[in-house]
């Protein structure tokens, strides 16, 4: 499978041209595996519309209390509508999509299950909302392949900017360190 992550924050500008780059390297990958997403807000929708444009399955994890969907904040509601109608198979997950904690729980299981994860991340450290950089390190030492997406042009809501001036791709790194790194990728799962 092949998952993504990013920044909730994406200016409406930046997730037009974030879908475009996700589409361009879903449609330039070899192997017919699947995305998996995590319905909510940020580059949820810009992928789950990539994945679909590239001709690939849309595997959709939505939050559950038991065996029911969890009811989602209000700004998650649409997002989350807009990717399970692209989708071809929903899954439930148990967490509170209310609790950063438990979201970021949910992505690192969304991490776990995947081969390739597409970060769209600025290359800011994690803080107390955002957990992209996180989850960047957390897929590195659990051997999945990286690929950092930050196109030329892309801000995000609180004013960050691609530094480097064009997409960033992404090597595994040594355990521990989270920053992205210029050029291609050379890990794979294993």
């Amino acid at each position: 499978m092949i998952a993504v992550v990013g920044h909730e924050d994406l200016r409406a500008e930046t997730s037009a041209l974030v879908e475009r780059e996700l589409r361009v390297r879903l449609e330039r990958y070899a192997d017919p595996a699947p995305g998996l997403v995590r319905a909510g807000s940020g580059p949820s929708v810009a992928f789950a519309r990539a994945v679909r444009a590239a001709g690939r399955r849309l595997v959709v994890l939505l939050p559950a209390r038991g065996a029911l969907p969890a009811p989602l904040p209000p700004p998650a509601v649409e997002p989350a509508r807009a990717v399970t109608r692209l989708a071809d198979e929903v899954r439930l997950l148990a967490y509170d999509p209310r609790d950063r904690d438990a979201r970021v729980r949910a992505d690192e299981a969304l991490v776990r299950q995947c081969d390739r994860l597409l970060a769209v991340w600025d290359g800011s450290p994690t803080d107390g909302r955002d957990a992209t950089a996180h989850l960047v390190a957390y897929a590195r030492t659990h051997g999945v392949r990286v690929e950092v997406v930050w196109p030329v042009g892309a801000a995000r809501s609180g004013g960050a900017t691609a530094a480097a001036g064009a997409t960033r791709v992404c090597r595994p790194r040594a355990r521990g360190t989270a920053g992205p790194r210029q050029g291609g990728h050379t890990g794979t799962r294993g």
